[in-house]
């Protein structure tokens, strides 16, 4: 593994926890490196566009990041941000894509939140968690085949089509997930909404279930 590549992408990740800027000084004790070699490491991000120095000389992440977003999953969220929208809408609620990420995480993919609710959850693209938290996490291993010493809430997944967990991943707040089925029938998405109260979330995991068969169908 390469040592300077692996501190150039902490700095990106640090950045991205911190979006009120750091200075090279605070970079460099997160990181655990000498300020001068933060500082290298800096500009060499700084000539890429990935960070630059915000009106106080704070390092902040920069636009050329925007630039390497675009194609990720291109195709699935060009096909999947209707759907999410009307989701949204139809619920009054936040609508998440999640992606699995290597054997043990679960990315957000995409957030949609809906218009005019008085109240909603809120967070950003890009965060993870665990597979095993979660309703996302659980819709997607209730995909796939049952496992010795499998969570209950995964084995009643796989019978009902959809996950539904509490306060796993944000305090009080309950996910309703359902895998995006495909035709190889290793699921890797899932689409899910989180929601304040648990009143009515067998309805609601179906209409999340529907949307994700029309987005497997989509995606062919």
């Amino acid at each position: 593994m390469s040592k300077t590549l692996h501190h150039g992408l902490l700095i990106l990740r640090l950045l991205s926890e911190h979006p009120g800027g750091l200075t090279v000084a605070d970079i460099a004790e997160h990181i655990g490196v000498h300020r001068t070699v933060a500082h290298r490491l800096v500009r060499t991000l700084e000539a890429h566009q990935l960070c630059r120095r915000d009106h106080r000389r704070r390092i902040v992440l920069g636009t050329g990041l925007v630039t390497l977003a675009e194609p990720v999953e291109q195709d699935l969220r060009t096909l999947a941000r209707p759907l999410l929208d009307e989701l949204a809408e139809a619920t009054r609620a936040t609508v998440h894509l999640m992606v699995r990420e290597g054997t043990r995480d679960m990315r957000a993919l995409m957030v949609v939140e809906p218009r005019g609710a008085r109240v909603h959850v809120s967070f950003r693209p890009g965060q993870t968690h665990s597979i095993e938290q979660g309703s996302a996490g659980l819709a997607l291993l209730a995909a796939g085949p049952p496992r010795d010493g499998e969570r209950p809430e995964v084995t009643e997944a796989r019978a009902q089509g959809f996950a539904v967990t509490e306060g796993e991943v944000i305090p009080a707040v309950i996910g309703v997930s359902a895998a995006v089925p495909t035709r190889r029938g290793d699921a890797t998405t899932s689409i899910g909404v989180s929601v304040f109260e648990r009143d009515g979330a067998e309805e609601l995991g179906r209409t999340v279930a529907a949307t994700a068969a029309r987005l497997g169908e989509l995606l062919g």
